[in-house]
């Protein structure tokens, strides 16, 4: 499979997404990625001014930590795997292909991908506001956590040689 590119920090992320939204007419895009066999990425597929849409996939057991995105609202549609999501009181809920979740900004939660990995899922995201970072992650104490830190259980990316999606 040819190289498709993940976003390997937040601000490369933010350039991406920058860089997709500059699009003056409709971006077509494939769901397609080679699987990680340990950590996690993200593959900036479309985004406009207030929208974004980013395939993200998780080896086994990957998982990141209790957080809300106070500036956007998401779904993860889940394509491949299973995973559980967590919430701040100790709610669970496990989805599987077909299935999805829509967080409000206002939402902690926390997810962790099934042993049998890997996950492979669709977010698609929109900002509440046109002014404030999409990007900010938020713990419950109130602190900004970056997605690719150790607080967010960031781990080096290892690809796989032969499994891809899509």
């Amino acid at each position: 499979m040819a190289d498709v590119e993940y976003a390997v920090s937040t601000e490369d992320l933010r350039q991406r997404l920058e860089t997709l939204a500059e699009t003056e007419g409709p971006t077509f895009f494939r769901l397609r990625a080679t699987l990680p066999e340990q950590g996690r990425t993200e593959i900036p597929m479309a985004a406009g001014k207030t929208m974004s849409v980013i395939l993200k996939t998780y080896a086994g057991l990957g998982e990141n930590e209790l957080h809300r995105h106070p500036n956007e609202e998401h779904v993860f549609v889940i394509l491949q795997g299973k995973a559980t999501f967590y919430g701040p009181d100790g709610e669970t809920k496990t989805v599987g292909p077909n299935e999805g979740v829509f967080l409000p900004g206002t939402a902690f939660y926390r997810f962790q991908a099934d042993a049998s990995g890997p996950l492979v899922m669709l977010r698609v995201g929109a900002s509440v506001t046109s002014t404030e970072d999409v990007l900010l992650r938020l713990d419950p104490e109130g602190n900004d956590v970056d997605g690719y830190s150790d607080a967010n259980k960031q781990v080096d990316v290892i690809l796989s040689e032969d499994k891809v999606f899509g």
